[in-house]
């Protein structure tokens, strides 16, 4: 089976593979003809180009990989979801589920005796023209008596933030304690 080859026409009637061909073997025609000549002088550029970029040898940095990932990953949870908020103008207003997350772990991180770990957000539904969430939230806490007495001023702290913060209501907040640490 033959394959259609197609060959690009200078307007001399040369093909542009023939020039590309006879690089190193130059015509009296090549030398004369304006359109050749033109066309190898852009053929040599690409080939002294094409080999610059084969013979470098410079390495990307080690931890190239690394923050190219961290990038997409953050690009990801940027866009998995999106919280909708009331706005007082006509349009819309959004605010990202991780945006949502920061405030509740900086939140719980002002809190006595809790350092926040991991926070996961969802948007629910809307009533009453408030958007309801849910989170789930863990937490390192200080070993103390009163650990049930911090983790409920902690659930109180964290649902005013949310309506005076953010104005989304939250509906469901699942707090775990992860690790306790001494004081």
């Amino acid at each position: 089976m033959a394959l259609d080859q197609t060959t690009h026409d200078l307007p001399c009637g040369r093909a542009l593979e023939d020039v590309w061909d006879r690089l190193d073997a130059v015509t009296e025609h090549d030398l004369t003809c304006p359109h050749c000549s033109t066309a190898r002088g852009s053929l040599l550029a690409l080939r002294d180009a094409t080999r610059e970029l084969a013979a470098d040898e410079t390495q990307p940095s080690l931890d190239l990989t690394g923050r190219i990932m961290a990038a997409v990953r953050a690009d990801v949870r940027r866009h998995r979801g999106m919280v909708p908020l009331s706005a007082p103008e006509p349009g819309t207003l959004e605010v990202s589920e991780q945006a949502v997350a920061a405030v509740l772990r900086f939140t719980a991180d002002e809190t006595d005796g809790i350092r926040a770990r991991r926070c996961r957000v969802i948007a629910g539904g809307i009533e009453d023209g408030q958007t309801l969430i849910e989170a789930e939230l863990s937490v390192a806490a200080a070993y103390r008596d009163d650990l049930a007495e911090v983790l409920a001023r902690l659930r109180d702290r964290l649902t005013a933030a949310c309506s005076s913060a953010i104005g989304v209501r939250l509906v469901r907040l699942d707090l775990t304690v992860d690790d306790l640490y001494d004081r």
